[in-house]
């Protein structure tokens, strides 16, 4: 092989690997290429799931003021409660005194 034949078939050679390589960036051009129906459907879906965070945290909100609400009138029913109970006690107690002063004022 002479100097010339060498250098044509080098020539080849490098041709062959640079077609080899622009077919295989376009296989992956070609496979990997997004669409406009893709990038809509991701517009899509990242509108619903900020909708979605804006729901929950609407949602987290309500049941935190919920909650508030909810302890606040436990609260006031507990208050209520132990008052009614006191003046429940009282009320016994007071039956009870005027029932001994009945009885003392019968035996007397």
């Amino acid at each position: 092989m002479n100097r010339s034949e060498t250098i044509v078939a080098i020539a080849i050679i490098l041709f062959v690997a640079f077609m080899l390589g622009w077919f295989a960036s376009w296989l992956v051009n070609r496979f990997t290429r997004v669409t406009k129906a893709d990038v809509g459907e991701l517009d899509k879906m990242a509108q619903s799931l900020h909708e979605a965070e804006e729901t929950r945290d609407q949602a987290i909100t309500y049941l935190q003021q919920r909650e508030a609400e909810m302890t606040n009138q436990l609260s006031q029913t507990e208050a209520e409660l132990r008052a009614a109970m006191d003046g429940l006690r009282d009320a016994r107690r007071e039956a009870e005194e005027l029932r001994s002063y009945i009885e003392r004022q019968n035996v007397g």
